[in-house]
This record gives structure tokens, C-alpha cells and sequence, in this order.
């Protein structure tokens, strides 16, 4: 496994990769808490670690960008790796609901477990968690913390309802 701290507007993120594609996203918090596995390399020029870097560049320069050319494989359960593919079909500057995802899914019901699935994703930003808001366009919560939620929709250009 290899990874990275990268110095972003939003803090400091650790990128986590290995040669299948990104593991983890760590945001600020994050990185604050824990500490990389001891038996992990850090190395910023790692194929899947450099594309995420060149892509998280454009990204805060303030480039539309899309993320699906990044290689992304997290773990979790199938409910969650289906919630989390949702993810990647919200285009920049776009929000959906959970309720959205969870009809998506043919599972209306599943919202709340929606929620849950998306407060666990591995790759924040990559896999973009922070385009998901409630169904009335509010904020309802982010793992990072609503700060760096509030950020990351300012540089989409993202309006919500506080």
C-alpha cells in the first residue's frame, strides 16, 4: 500500500493507494486521528497517487473535472460498493438526494441506510459524498465535517439550504 499527504484548501488529505487503484481518502480529520500503517510506503509518484494529485490540482484550481478516470477500489460491503458507484454517477456541480440513490438502487425504503453507506465512504471527494444532500436540498451531515462539506460545494458553485 502506498500513500501521500496532500496539501489541499480544505487540509491536509492522505491519499491511499495500491496497484489495484485509490483505497482511501483520508480528509482532514482524518488525518488527524490516524496514522498511516506502518508497513505502507509513502510515495507521491505512485501511477494511481499521481493522477489523484494532477485531478485534485484541477479540482481546487476551480476546473470542472470529473473523477471517473481514477481507478477506485474501497472496501466494504456490496450494499455499500452499490451506494458508492451511485456516487460516481453525480456529475460536477450536480447534487442528488439519498432518497434519489436509494431509488436508484430499486430500494426506496433504504434511505437511512443510504446515509449510512455514504457517511462510510472511503474515498470522500473522489467518489463525491459531498454532492449528496437531503431531499429538501439541505445539508444533513458529512464525515469530514460540514466546514469542509460547505467548501467543497463552494467550489462547485453548489447553492443548498443551510
Amino acid at each position: 500500500m502506498y500513500h501521500f499527504l496532500y496539501s489541499s484548501p480544505v487540509g491536509q488529505l492522505r491519499l491511499v493507494a495500491d496497484d489495484v487503484g485509490l483505497r482511501q481518502l483520508w480528509l482532514p480529520n482524518e488525518v488527524e486521528n490516524r496514522q498511516p500503517n506502518n508497513s505502507w510506503s509513502e510515495n507521491a509518484n505512485h501511477p494511481t497517487i499521481k493522477l489523484v494529485i494532477k485531478t485534485l490540482d484541477d479540482y481546487f484550481a476551480g476546473k470542472p473535472v470529473s473523477f471517473s478516470a481514477i481507478p477506485c477500489a474501497p472496501q466494504g460491503t456490496e450494499f455499500q460498493k452499490k451506494v458508492w458507484r451511485q456516487l460516481t454517477t453525480i456529475n460536477y456541480a450536480k447534487v442528488i438526494s439519498y432518497g434519489d440513490i436509494a431509488a436508484a438502487l430499486d430500494n426506496p425504503k433504504a434511505v437511512r441506510a443510504v446515509g449510512g453507506a455514504v457517511g462510510r465512504n472511503p474515498i470522500a471527494i473522489i467518489l463525491p459524498c459531498h454532492r449528496v444532500l437531503g431531499k429538501d436540498n439541505s445539508l444533513t451531515g458529512y464525515s469530514g465535517g460540514l466546514t469542509v462539506k460547505k467548501a467543497l460545494l463552494a467550489i462547485e458553485g453548489i447553492a443548498y439550504k443551510a
